[in-house]
């Protein structure tokens, strides 16, 4: 058993007896598929399906079989991203349409919540990383998402689907926000002059300046950004995440410390929320940080300074 799996499988979330009764400490990062099955429908924990556009699935998918007892939420469609005022695409909300949208699908502030994205790859994950750092900003702590996804669950054809559509009740959920987690422009323009490490969790294509996201303005990288691309963060750019001293040696690989300041960033804060999840949450570096805004904010700024590794 690797160490990622004994993290997994040992003490998911713990029960803590407070004043005003039980409450639940915080959930461990990752859930695994035993955790799921005995736990998807306890009172206290909403399991959100998460499928999306984005990795071909919809509520259709949903309500034609989902783990027991979990509700559904688009990624893309539901108001867990939106345009900021300056039209950045992929950007937090507003905590209270963010308190609405959580209390909507039955989350209080003492719910386990467990994300279950597809799980097909990489870029699945990552829409359950945003929505985990969504949570954490929001000061939610117990909050998890299962290793592997969707895929993971139905890998054997024995674990039950359940049809159909659960509608929770509406419940209070109030946001706790944590400013220190929000990286803005200027933070870090600041970020980069001071020599902060800058971690550039783009596919390398876009990092050396050859191709760009359609609504970046310019090619490139934040001068002295590195590059770990997202899809280094699972086995085989899969749906399950490396575990602790693998990710280790990829980050030596790319040269991107695991202490210290650090901050992610991508285009829109989607593919930077793997790096800041891995970085965080897997390795335990609490100075991670995601920069939301990410390249499409940045390069739309004629003021500020890109790298171009490769000019043609």
């Amino acid at each position: 058993m690797s160490k990622l799996q004994r993290f997994i499988t040992t003490g998911v979330a713990v029960a803590a007896i407070g004043l005003s009764g039980t409450a639940w400490a915080a959930a461990q990062p990752l859930v695994d598929v035993a955790w799921i099955k005995a736990n998807s429908c306890n009172d206290g924990v909403r399991v959100l399906d998460i499928r999306n556009a984005l990795d071909g699935g919809s509520q259709t998918d949903y309500l034609r079989g989902h783990i027991p007892c979990a509700v559904h939420t688009d990624y893309l469609k539901d108001g867990w991203r939106v345009a900021d005022k300056n039209k950045t695409p992929g950007q937090l909300p507003p905590a209270d349409q963010l308190e609405k949208l959580i209390g909507g699908l039955g989350i209080g502030n003492d719910t386990q919540v467990v994300i279950v994205p597809a799980g097909k790859d990489a870029l699945d994950m990552g829409s359950a990383t945003r929505m985990f750092w969504t949570f954490k900003v929001l000061g939610h702590d117990n909050v998890s998402i299962l290793n592997g996804g969707l895929a993971a669950y139905t890998k054997d054809e024995k674990n039950p689907l359940e049809k159909g559509n659960n509608k929770p009740e509406a419940v209070a959920f109030k946001a706790n926000l944590r400013q220190e987690m929000l990286v803005g422009k200027e933070e870090m323009k600041a970020a980069m002059e001071k020599g902060v490490t800058l971690v550039d969790n783009r596919p390398n294509d876009q990092y050396i300046g050859i191709n760009r996201h359609p609504k970046a303005k310019r090619n490139g990288t934040i001068p002295g950004a590195r590059n770990l691309p997202e899809n280094w963060m699972t086995e085989n750019n899969g749906g399950t995440f490396r575990d602790a001293e693998t990710l280790k040696k990829l980050y030596a690989v790319a040269e991107v410390p695991t202490e210290g300041e650090v901050i992610t960033f991508c285009n829109t804060g989607h593919w930077a929320s793997l790096g800041w999840f891995a970085e965080h949450e897997l390795l335990g570096n609490q100075q991670a940080k995601l920069y939301d805004g990410s390249m499409v904010e940045w390069s739309a700024d004629e003021s500020l300074p890109m790298e171009q590794k490769v000019n043609y």
